[in-house]
């Protein structure tokens, strides 16, 4: 059988078939059913449960919306899911909290970008108050900076807890969601998309929505499309505070973010569970889920490597990437970039916790996708970048995504 065909299915199986358990395939879903209500919708998701990449393994944080450019996706859609999460998270009895947070210059360099915040969170509509030193030591008695910014409409919550509870809400709706199917085929036709599965079960619906994360690449040229990018993984490595050190983080605090990157730094997280976990650094990962510097998979990270985006990020940024790799490798060196905020912390003080992968989309010459990218063809909606904040802006992202689909049909 040629690549992109798919024989022997006479009939259409459902109306939207989902590729990716994740929160935003779980909220996708949810969302057709409650727009088109009747609309036959089936998740398929490779792993055994739902969340398990991504939004499963992320730090929990509810963002405001502050760093991200005016009028952007990220900026509209985790402003408004940021409090779309908080009243889903409150009706259906999900662990959060709306904490607030700091974001810390601990250096005068940093300063200007401090008030570029405040300034860009202003024009996203996110109330912010600007901290002198003493001001900091109210909310966080043990940071130490010289200016900050205090954003409370940032909060914690269970990730995991709303992709299953999405979920449960499509199923409740008609939809279906299977487990323990990965897509290994996929094929067009002028009036439906077919989709073959691992264990062989061939279904066909009329359209289909790619929101596969860390494959979702991988599944648009299944499809037959050039999605223009690649997913190049980034391992982001944590650590947690001892029990006994956790009462030196109240809530949130972040440093300042550098925007030439889409990563915000090592930050202080207290948990819905009380814990405090620090970081996350980010380095190449050798997998696309390589949550280890053991797991490697050979094919994948030729893939990586053989891309010219890859090189490309290196040479341009091969001085913040050697500080995160010196960070990976070295506890002290980690402790060292905690110790800018948290001056108190000894290396005694961290203990390893999970790490997890970052999908980011990275354009041929180099450059990282910023924003979210959602792309479409006939019958197919692709969502091709949709790292942090996305977990926040589910919500909107799905309805998003549910619109275009709906359209198609």
């Amino acid at each position: 059988m040629a690549r992109g065909e798919v024989h022997g299915v006479a009939a259409v199986d459902c109306d939207v078939l989902v590729i990716g358990g994740g929160i935003v395939g779980m909220s996708t879903a949810y969302a057709i059913t409650r727009a088109a209500p009747g609309t036959r919708v089936t998740v398929l998701e490779k792993e055994a449960g739902p969340a398990r990449h991504q939004t499963g393994r992320n730090s929990g944080v509810i963002h405001s919306g502050i760093y991200y450019r005016p009028g952007s996706l990220k900026a509209r859609f985790a402003v408004r899911g940021a409090a779309e999460m908080v009243k889903f998270c409150a009706e259906y009895g999900i662990a959060h909290e709306v904490t607030g947070k700091l974001i810390v210059a601990t250096e005068r360099s940093e300063l200007p970008r401090l008030h570029a915040l405040v300034q860009r969170g202003r024009e996203n509509g996110i109330p912010v108050r600007e901290l002198g030193p003493a001001q900091i030591a109210e909310y966080e008695p043990w940071v130490r900076g010289l200016a900050a910014i205090h954003v409370g409409t940032t909060g914690v919550c269970d990730f995991g807890a709303v992709a299953a509870q999405l979920a449960r809400l499509a199923r409740d709706a008609g939809a279906s969601v299977r487990y323990g199917a990965g897509v290994t085929r996929i094929g067009r036709r002028p009036t439906a998309v077919a989709v073959r599965t691992a264990d062989g079960t061939v279904l066909r619906a009329r359209a289909l929505v790619n929101c596969a994360g860390l494959q979702c690449d991988r599944v648009a040229r299944l499809a037959g499309d050039d999605p223009g990018m690649r997913i190049v993984p980034f391992r982001g490595e944590y650590f947690e505070l001892a029990p006994s050190r956790t009462s030196l983080v109240n809530g949130l605090v972040y440093p300042v973010p550098d925007p030439a990157f889409p990563f915000l730094g090592v930050h202080l997280t207290r948990g819905i569970d009380g814990g405090v976990h620090i970081g996350p650094n980010a380095v190449p990962a050798l997998a696309r889920e390589g949550y280890a510097w053991h797991t490697v998979r050979p094919r994948e990270l030729a893939g990586t490597l053989a891309y010219p985006g890859s090189w490309r990020i290196a040479r341009r940024h091969w001085r913040y990437g050697a500080g995160e790799l010196r960070r990976s490798l070295s506890k002290r060196a980690f402790t060292d970039a905690v110790r800018r905020l948290l001056p108190d912390v000894t290396p005694d003080d961290l203990i390893a916790a999970p790490a997890g992968v970052r999908a980011q989309a990275v354009l041929p010459d180099g450059t990282l996708v910023d924003d979210f990218l959602i792309s479409q063809s006939p019958r197919v909606v692709h969502v091709l970048n949709a790292p942090s904040p996305a977990a926040t802006a589910s919500l909107p992202i799905g309805r998003e995504v549910a619109r275009r689909v709906l359209e198609t049909l």
